[in-house]
């Protein structure tokens, strides 16, 4: 009887179940899914979480200055005060105060410069005259000595795997002067030097050159005479100079261009193109 008398009702709920399916609520999650039954309990659907907003960072808080900066500050902004007083209106007052605060300036610049002094006595490792270069005359004599030395043992060095090219011209009197002196470094560091004639001349010291195929265009060479050195292994040619360059400073850009982070410095100068 008590399932009969309730079955109506179960009928009837069922069917508004079924007619308002596509509406929201009770009817639509629970009773249109016939698979579920009515019994089981299941929790409500899950809502996302409310987004907190991100808190923002903190700013960090002034540092405070010590009260060395602050007296610097307001000492510098006084002697430009009274620069600016003084030129504006050049009373024997307002001159008297800028010298005198410019008096000052200079004692405490006198008193800095001489402890800075003191403390590169006592810290070698500080002073560029003992690390570096020295400003004695005879320590530099001692220092420009081993200085070629060591630039002689890298040329020396270099000669194995590269060779220095010299474009020239025939009418060219500086290149005339200068092919000697190259002969001359060629025979005493071993670094073999190519002549090559931009216009099919020759020189008493390069009588058989190499004539310009093209290259001299690759390179961009317009001044005479030009050293670039070349490394046939790897197709890489770097200048090295234009103009007449004494033994020194061809020690000297050789050394340079041939160290390891050279080609970082300045990339854009070196080519590479077949020199075999």
């Amino acid at each position: 009887m008590m399932a009969a008398r309730w079955l109506p009702v179960m009928m009837w709920l069922i069917a508004t179940a079924a007619g308002a399916g596509q509406a929201p609520g009770f009817a639509g999650t629970y009773w249109s899914d016939s698979e579920r039954g009515w019994h089981w309990y299941e929790d409500p659907p899950k809502t996302s979480p409310k987004t907190r907003p991100t808190p923002a960072p903190a700013k960090p808080k002034p540092a405070e200055s010590s009260p060395e900066l602050t007296a610097f500050a307001a000492l510098q902004k006084q002697l430009e005060d009274a620069q600016r007083i003084a030129f504006m209106q050049p009373t024997e007052d307002n001159v008297r105060r800028y010298l005198d605060l410019q008096a000052l300036v200079v004692d405490k610049s006198s008193r800095f410069a001489d402890v800075w002094q003191r403390v590169i006595w006592a810290t070698p490792d500080l002073d560029y005259t003992v690390t570096g270069r020295p400003v004695n005359a005879r320590a530099l004599d001692v220092f420009n000595a081993q200085t070629q030395r060591n630039r002689a043992t890298s040329v020396a060095a270099l000669a194995k795997s590269h060779v220095l090219f010299f474009f020239f011209r025939g009418d060219c009197a500086y290149c005339h002067a200068f092919a000697p002196y190259l002969r001359e470094f060629e025979a005493k560091f071993g670094l073999q030097v190519e002549g090559i004639s931009l216009d099919g001349g020759t020189l008493p010291a390069f009588p058989r050159p190499r004539i310009d195929n093209g290259i001299s265009r690759t390179l961009d060479v317009k001044h005479v005479p030009a050293l670039y050195l070349a490394d046939p292994a790897s197709g890489r040619i770097t200048p090295i100079g234009f103009g007449v360059l004494s033994e020194s400073e061809l020690l000297e850009r050789l050394d340079v261009v041939s160290r390891p982070e050279a080609a970082g410095m300045l990339p854009s100068a070196s080519k590479r193109m077949n020199v075999r």
